[in-house]
């Protein structure tokens, strides 16, 4: 259960303010149909998780437990320090009308996703626990958490959730999560 609380509370809070919460946002003031996006966001991020929680369990099994722990440890620490930087999203995106707004979602929020630091996230948890779906499921609620009110609300919430302070929290979750890899608590 550790393995999918963690999860879900370290996305959710890295997701804030991040590129792909910007995509959200946009997707939903551009196009107004919150049930495809947000079904569109929930299924790339599922594969999207799901590649890097796999990576991050193949990643465990090749490595020795110490050498795992500084990987991880580091790894969870230049995210707290990414984490503090926030992301801009340029760029317009438009609707195919071939395939329609939730191929599109799914399409754009993919590719977003690659090499954020949510997917890197996913990566170090997965290599951390020894609990693949629950990480997995636990970093998909997360990105739920953080981009459905962001969708269903549009431009008119975003502008009072505090990005930096909950940037800063978020980079201290971080922080905390790389010393505990890095002094074997935990494991």
């Amino acid at each position: 259960m550790e393995a999918f609380l963690t999860s879900t509370l370290v996305v959710a809070l890295a997701e804030i303010g991040d590129k792909t919460q910007l995509l959200s946002l946009l997707l939903a003031a551009r196009f107004k149909k919150p049930a495809p996006i947000i079904a569109g966001i929930l299924i790339a991020t599922l594969a999207n998780h799901a590649l890097a929680g796999a990576l991050g369990a193949w990643v465990r099994s090749l490595l020795a437990p110490e050498a795992l722990r500084w990987i991880v440890g580091g790894s969870l620490l230049a995210i707290a320090a990414w984490t503090l930087k926030p992301d801009q999203f340029e760029g317009e995106v438009r609707e195919s009308s071939r395939y329609g707004v939730f191929a599109l979602t799914c399409v754009v929020f993919f590719l977003a996703e690659m090499g954020d630091k949510t997917q890197i996230a996913t990566i170090a948890l997965a290599a951390k626990y020894d609990a693949l779906m629950l990480v997995v499921v636990g970093t998909t609620l997360g990105m739920m958490i953080a981009n459905v009110p962001v969708v269903v609300l549009g431009s008119a919430a975003s502008h009072r959730i505090p990005f930096r302070a909950v940037r800063i929290v978020a980079a201290l979750l971080f922080v905390a999560l790389g010393l505990a890899a890095l002094f074997g608590i935990g494991a």
